[in-house]
């Protein structure tokens, strides 16, 4: 899973250790498909300044015409935990903060496209890492469905129809980097606002928007006993980060200590307070969208 350990190699000693062994530890559950656990919320939405979610946040011309999916070979690989296969197109509005107020929840295995009507790279299936998948709506275009991707950055899957079912969401988080600001907004208000650590020069917190993919019980200490948010982002430069974390999603999680807030110092993970991330988990389900933005124009108003 994400998770980022203390600054790296910088801090000796028991912490460091340990951060080191939850990581491997965390990998080795989730590729299992046993890390993340499954929860059940209210459907939930996103984050500008929007109305109440309505029955489409992506609506498509009711005349155009659906273009044909082509079959999808058995062979392809399936979407899961390790970094998603090539070919798929980038997110033309990744640094947009408009609300996706819509997700699409697979109920069978189905194919994921490069464009309408184009060639099938991967599947998509129900679960994913052992928890329900749900993926933010980010386009309608000629009947096709365009997704967040999940273990890629940046990144949509196109979608036939049928296959899934459509969930609203009402949440979204923004996160600015230059400000080390994380708000969280329900029906376009936002609702709270925390401070937070990112990623160090290096391995900075990946820009642009992505989604919870669920969540999974710290094992130790060091993430201050609360819960974790995996996205589906992952570091920009698997490389970059220590070896115990190669394969790891970028996180969204509390920490032994809350020293570093405001700072640049995990390994791309997104820290926050440990009252602000039970308030998170029990407010955002998974599959709701977090966009990581430099700076928003102007600071939010809180409710």
């Amino acid at each position: 899973m994400p998770f980022d350990r203390m600054t790296p190699y910088r801090r000796r000693g028991a912490w460091v250790a340990a951060a080191v062994a939850v990581a491997a530890l965390l990998i080795a559950a989730l590729l299992a498909g046993q890390a993340l656990t499954p929860r059940s919320a209210t459907p939930d939405r996103p984050a500008a300044a929007a109305p109440d979610p309505t029955p489409s946040s992506v609506e498509q011309s009711p005349e155009e015409q659906v273009l044909p999916a082509a079959p999808a070979p058995a062979g392809l690989p399936v979407i899961d935990y390790d970094p998603a296969p090539r070919g798929f197109p980038a997110d033309p509005a990744t640094m947009d903060t408009t609300p996706l107020t819509e997700g699409a929840h697979p109920t069978r295995r189905i194919a994921a496209y490069n464009a309408p009507g184009g060639r099938p790279l991967a599947f998509l299936e129900p679960t994913l890492a052992g928890v329900e998948l749900t993926v933010p709506i980010a386009q309608r275009r000629a009947g096709w469905t365009a997704v967040l991707l999940p273990s890629a950055n940046r990144r949509l899957a196109w979608l036939p129809p049928g296959g899934f079912d459509t969930v609203a969401l009402r949440d979204q988080i923004v996160v600015e980097r230059k400000t080390h600001r994380l708000t969280w907004y329900r029906a376009g208000k936002a609702m709270r606002t925390w401070q937070t650590s990112l990623g160090q020069r290096g391995q900075e917190t990946p820009l642009g928007r992505t989604f919870i993919l669920g969540r999974t019980p710290p094992p130790q200490d060091v993430y201050g006993g609360v819960d974790i948010y995996a996205l589906g982002s992952v570091p920009d430069d698997p490389e970059s980060v220590p070896t115990g974390l190669r394969g790891a999603h970028i996180g969204l999680h509390t920490w032994y200590n809350d020293d570093d807030l405001g700072e640049n110092t995990t390994n791309g993970c997104i820290r926050v307070t440990p009252s602000g991330q039970r308030e998170l988990l029990a407010e955002v389900r998974p599959g709701s969208s977090l966009v990581v933005v430099d700076r928003l124009p102007t600071p939010p108003p809180t409710a």
